[in-house]
């Protein structure tokens, strides 16, 4: 039982919708804090207005609020629940720290005798008031940098003639660095100023000499009751002082500090926790160490909660610290609790690690016309990325595996910048792929010390470049015959890619997999074990790496593995990968009901993912976690050693998607939907032949892959026309064009950033009412499990519009044509799972836009607001274990609930906002109502064509 006997029901505040600087690490804190308590018997309220994540599954907690985070909502629930005792705010981020300050100023906790765990008021306001905190540093001599409080501009003017340039302006009680700036020049400083003062919700900024070139550290720390605290993990940014940290590529543990800085970044972090107020729980602490031999130390800031980089520590280090930190909320201290891995070992312990993590961000300025791409104060990335290897190489290497963005990893792959103008330009002024730039740059002979001169990059990173450029070189002397197998291991070892190898070999990625196989380069699977093997870890988390043979006295050779396979019968699922827009954390929630289904019919489960901030890459969750890019390569690996029945595709959004014709290609099978059938949908003019088969009908179209076919198709098709890509994901590339001058324009674009694309040209239906549906189909039956109609017109982008459950204004004729539809395509395409489908209405007729056999966007919305577990059913569909026939639907739902898409346009100034085909929102919320005379409604329908852009 809890230490505090009194905590027998407790409510927690979730994050709400993603946006940019709050993301689903928050989800998945709050995930691991819902199992902790419940482990404990205390009764879980939990309040989250997110549709799309795990955490507001019904499961996850005994009562689930999908309400909007307003006091209004907190008094009815405890209105609801007199007998909640406590409320723990630390899990939600920003948005729930500021909600719980609220209602505490409201006298709200007072009224209704709810106690604050976790956290108290005053350590969020000493940390989130600049000056506040400045002065409790200075009353604990703890170093920060020179810095002033001001609330009004001419208070700022005085302050910066103080100060002298350059100089950095932050805004209170914000998040993601919003209203956050650098001022290199005077004439800049009002405008920046202005803006910092509007983004602060107390008209509060903190002016502080910029400590540019810096080297920037941050502690994950757990405090207990007793005062102990515990260091989970040192991060390391690589880039120095200047970007937001959640734009920085990071590295644990810390690499270039010295000992003594390290022992004196410690001894403070634990005396600034310990000063800040009188709570036990997690927090984050972040330093700036100046990069000469001085090693001067300044603390930045101080969060009493858990944070972006606490899921990135769990993650890195096995250390589960949200849950750990919930329970030290409910009064146990450390040494009272089980270490996760061990599980013979108390959670009194830092961990030690003999491996290294690299986080690397990702962007999505594809999605933001006209915004600034350069990285600085305030966040901008959608999304983040971890690879783990024995090496800081290897790590790095595997992180940009996995980011996605059609890189094979750094360099290697023909696709550099060789432009010296243009990347001393990407090295000056921060990019989003300068990560990428600087192998570019080693590559042209631009020397380390003028690199580091202009990044203030430490040098030991970029030594670590040239050591892979010169390696890169080395093999382009050899070719696939001559190569030497200790020069294939090391390549290997450093994190380089078959397909990098095949390009410096200039041969194919499959001679370099069989030239491998014949020298015996394996591939071989560690366990993150966070004790340096001084303990035996239990935990089955698994990466992958190179090793040289082990000789043993009698002569044999071998390689140790770690990852021992079992005889069950096993399952793969393949996560999403990154976060970005258009494919979000909607796909984690299917991947871990596709898990848990899984593993209610009897099979092992295997989760493969690379994405730090989710609940599918928590360690125990699946039966065994591979923590790997989803990258052919290591797929096609893991597979191989754990020979498994088939690998489920459908639930991890585009990224499994795009894997299942290699798949299909090596004889792996794809449970549920086959390969031939996810494709046919994907290719427009095969599903166009479909639909024309089966009698449905769908607007003229025609399909180009040149810019002279496309213009001679719009001779046919007339105007607007709306021109799309195959094979992409939330709308990435789709426009509406008016004529032939923007045609051949996006055209040409198009083909020139994703070459040997057909596009598809469709006679855009001007007008038109949007609606689709969600439907569940074992090959014989159909069961559609919801039709949303969306309140924008047809040319916005699913993603990006209201969506209403049921439909509000769509009359029996157009219902019956939609449910036909839906029946027909599903069967037409031998669905075994999922499918969702789009269609436009015109004049009472129903057109089809596209169908997607996969998990959708919705199939969690529709899921939250009927109450069923439709993922768990179409797994069990998927693997053969039950029929469409076999379900007892039984969906609940009075009134109608809306999907309000969520957008972080106030990241990007200048930028255009608006909506279209291609997808911008970053996440979205759910709203009830009773009825279709709501203000709310009402309100979202009398702006519904306010953003349409042609």
């Amino acid at each position: 039982m809890p230490k505090n006997e009194n905590l027998k029901s407790i409510l927690i505040i979730g994050s709400g919708p993603i946006v940019i600087g709050q993301a689903c690490e928050f989800d998945y804190a709050g995930t691991q804090s819902l199992r902790s308590l419940r482990e404990d018997g205390i009764e879980t309220i939990l309040i989250n207005s997110n549709p799309a994540t795990i955490m507001t599954d019904p499961s996850m907690a005994d009562h689930v609020y999908l309400k909007p985070l307003t006091t209004k909502s907190i008094i009815e629930i405890l209105k609801k629940h007199p007998n909640i005792d406590a409320v723990l705010p630390t899990m939600g981020g920003q948005t729930a720290l500021n909600l719980c300050i609220e209602a505490d100023e409201k006298g709200i906790w007072e009224d209704f005798e709810v106690k604050l765990i976790g956290v108290d008021i005053d350590a969020i306001n000493i940390t989130e008031d600049r000056e506040k905190f400045k002065q409790l540093m200075g009353r604990i001599n703890v170093p920060v940098a020179p810095a002033k409080t001001v609330t009004s501009f001419l208070q700022g003017k005085e302050v910066a003639q103080e100060f002298g340039f350059p100089l950095v302006i932050r805004a209170s009680f914000t998040l993601g660095g919003s209203g956050a700036a650098f001022v290199h020049r005077a004439e800049d400083f009002d405008e920046l100023l202005s803006r910092g003062l509007e983004a602060s919700p107390i008209h509060e900024v903190l002016i502080d000499k910029a400590l540019l070139g810096w080297k920037e550290y941050e502690l994950e720390l757990l405090r207990d009751k007793n005062d102990n605290v515990v260091i989970i993990c040192s991060i390391e940014n690589m880039d120095p002082m200047g970007i937001h940290t959640g734009d920085s590529i990071t590295v644990a543990p810390a690499m270039t500090l010295s000992d003594t800085a390290f022992q004196k970044m410690r001894d403070l972090a634990i005396k600034m926790m310990r000063s800040i107020g009188d709570f036990s729980g997690g927090c984050n602490v972040q330093f700036a160490v100046s990069p000469d031999e001085k090693e001067e130390v300044y603390a930045i800031e101080i969060n009493p909660r858990v944070s972006r980089s606490s899921a990135l520590a769990s993650k890195a280090t096995g250390y589960p610290i949200a849950k750990v930190a919930t329970k030290l909320a409910l009064g146990y201290t450390l040494d009272e609790l089980d270490n996760q891995i061990t599980k013979s070992t108390s959670a009194l312990f830092e961990p030690t690690l003999d491996y290294v993590i690299v986080k690397i961000p990702r962007w999505n300025f594809d999605k933001f016309e006209g915004s600034d791409r350069t990285l600085g104060l305030q966040m901008k990335s959608v999304g983040e990325v971890m690879g783990i290897g024995r090496s800081f190489q290897e790590a790095l290497h595997k992180a940009t595996q996995s980011l996605e963005i059609k890189r094979n990893g750094l360099g290697a792959d023909g696709k550099g910048y060789k432009d010296y103008d243009l990347i001393i330009d990407k090295l000056t002024n921060p990019s989003w792929d300068r990560v990428f730039v600087i192998y570019d740059a080693i590559q042209l002979g631009i020397p380390l010390s003028r690199i580091h001169e202009i990044t203030k990059i430490d040098m030991w990173y970029l030594r670590q470049y040239e050591e892979l450029y010169g390696l890169e070189v080395k093999i382009s002397e050899y070719d696939i015959n001559s190569l030497p197998k200790d020069l294939l291991l090391e390549a290997k070892q450093k994190g380089f890619a078959d397909r990098q190898i095949a390009h410096m070999l200039d041969c194919w990625e499959s001679e370099v997999y069989k030239k491998r196989e014949e020298l015996g380069v394996n591939r071989v699977f560690k366990l993150v074990d966070t004790c340096a093997a001084e303990f035996k870890a239990e935990t089955p988390y698994y990466y992958s790496t190179f090793e040289a043979d082990i000789e043993t006295p009698d002569g044999k050779r071998y390689v140790s593995n770690e990852s021992k396979v079992t005889d069950k019968k096993k399952i793969v699922v393949l996560g999403s990968g990154p976060n970005r827009i258009g494919q979000g954390i909607e796909f984690d929630y299917s991947c871990v009901h596709g898990v848990l289904a899984a593993s209610e019919c009897g099979y092992e489960t295997i989760m493969i993912n690379c994405n730090p901030e989710t609940v599918s890459t928590d360690f125990d969750i699946a039966d065994k976690l591979y923590f790997e890019p989803v990258f052919w390569e290591h797929i096609y690996d893991i597979i191989q050693h754990e020979k498994p029945e088939g690998v489920i595709v459908q639930l991890g959004g585009q990224t499994a998607l795009k894997l299942a014709e290699k798949l299909a290609r090596y004889g792996i099978k794809i449970m549920g939907t086959s390969f031939e059938a996810l494709d046919l949908a994907e290719d427009r003019g095969s599903f166009s032949k479909l639909l024309k088969d089966n009698d449905i009908p769908f607007p003229d179209f025609g399909v180009a892959e040149t810019a002279d076919e496309a213009l001679a198709l719009a001779d046919e098709l007339d105007f607007p026309i709306l021109v799309r890509p195959s094979y992409v994901l939330g709308g990435q590339g789709m426009k509406i064009v008016i004529n032939k001058d923007d045609l051949e324009a996006h055209v040409v674009d198009l083909l020139r950033k994703i070459p040997n694309n057909k596009l598809l040209l469709d006679h855009y239906l001007d007008g038109a009412i949007e609606a689709e549906a969600d439907a569940i189909c074992d090959g014989e039956d159909v069961h559609i499990i919801g039709i949303m109609e969306h309140i924008e017109p047809c040319g916005i982008h699913s993603g990006d519009s209201n969506a209403v459950l049921p439909p509000f204004n769509l009359g029996d004729l157009v219902m019956q044509q939609i449910k036909d539809h839906t029946k027909k395509i599903a069967l037409a395409l031998n669905t075994v799972g999922l499918i969702n489908i789009q269609f436009a209405i015109k004049d009472d007729m129903v057109y089809i836009i596209e169908a997607n056999p996969r998990a959708s966007r919705t199939v969690p919305f529709i899921a939250k607001a009927y109450g069923e577990p439709y993922v768990n059913y179409a797994t069990k569909v998927m693997l053969g274990e039950k029929k469409v026939k076999d379900f007892d639907f039984n969906p609940k739902l009075d009134g109608y609930a809306i999907k309000q898409p969520v957008f972080s346009f106030n990241k990007f100034h200048n930028v255009n906002k608006q909506l279209g085909p291609e997808m911008k929102s970053t996440g979205e919320s759910i709203l009830f109502i009773d009825s279709l005379k709501d203000d709310a409604f009402y309100d979202l329908y009398s702006r519904r064509k306010m953003y349409l852009s042609k």
